[in-house]
């Protein structure tokens, strides 16, 4: 025979004035614990057992609050709310890990091993004059992410340009490139949670019944998701962080033209020397 649960008793000792609300929680919340397989609780570990009961802590001040005496017993009462609630816990848990999951593994795959940087000669000898500076200058201000300003000093003398104005030129470029790499994290942060949302609801429409409201709701919500994140995925993929050709067009005064044909004729040159080779 089921033993009689003495949380009306508690109920009736608050409203007698015997207990404060605060106390009658705390025994509430002690029962529950104390009492877990009664609650169908039985299957959860200690620590997950205490993790909900913290989370319901809250939920379990207002229901109190709610409660009115309309045919249903405050034993029924409690239990239909740890019931309901405890599965709503255990989905936002699954949600939680199935994120945290998706989120690692998305991760791990951009982690990469980097290795040592390479070992320099502390003197390195100055270079020569070369045959066409504006060519150099114009590579060099493309691959201006992997310049050291060793490099600038002394490359400067050998396309006829101060070393000054050169290195301004390059820090334009990287000024950029820092607006550039936070537009695209702002992005890739967004692409995250618009596919964790997707997970979301893929998750909430298997678990609703076949076909409710509910669950044709959920489809439609996980097919607009789908659509964004297809949309944001295409936007990423055509963001760049190298210099354009227009931005070196405009840092150096000339038409765009002038670059795409200076790094066209480079191309061809240094494509013909490595069939030679």
């Amino acid at each position: 025979m089921q033993e009689y649960l003495p949380l009306s008793a508690f109920l009736d000792e608050y409203r007698m004035g015997i207990l404060s609300q605060k106390q009658l929680e705390g025994k509430i919340f002690q029962y529950v614990l104390d009492n877990y397989k009664r609650f169908h609780l039985g299957q959860w570990g200690q620590d997950d057992r205490i993790d909900y009961l913290c989370w319901l802590y809250p939920r379990l001040s207002r229901a109190i609050t709610k409660y009115r005496n309309s045919g249903t017993s405050f034993d029924a009462y409690i239990g239909a709310l740890v019931y309901y609630s405890s599965r709503e816990f255990r989905f936002r848990e699954a949600d939680h890990s199935i994120s945290e999951h998706t989120c690692w593994r998305e991760q791990a795959a951009e982690l990469s091993v980097r290795d040592a940087e390479p070992c320099y000669p502390e003197k390195l000898p100055a270079y020569k004059p070369v045959s066409n500076p504006q060519q150099i200058l114009i590579l060099l201000l493309k691959s201006y992410y992997f310049v050291s300003d060793d490099f600038i000093s002394r490359i400067a003398p050998a396309i006829g340009i101060k070393k000054e104005i050169l290195k301004k030129m390059v820090d334009e470029l990287r000024t950029l490139r820092l607006e550039k790499e936070e537009k695209i994290q702002g992005l890739k942060e967004r692409i995250h949670s618009q596919f964790y949302r997707c997970i979301s609801f893929e998750q909430r429409m298997l678990a609703s019944p076949e076909g409710s409201a509910f669950r044709k709701k959920m489809q439609e919500r996980l097919n607009r998701a789908r659509k964004r994140l297809v949309s944001m995925r295409k936007r990423l993929s055509v963001m760049r962080l190298d210099a354009t050709n227009r931005q070196i067009a405009e840092l150096l005064g000339v038409p765009k033209g002038t670059i795409d044909s200076t790094l066209y004729s480079a191309k061809q040159k240094y494509a013909v020397k490595e069939k030679e080779c």
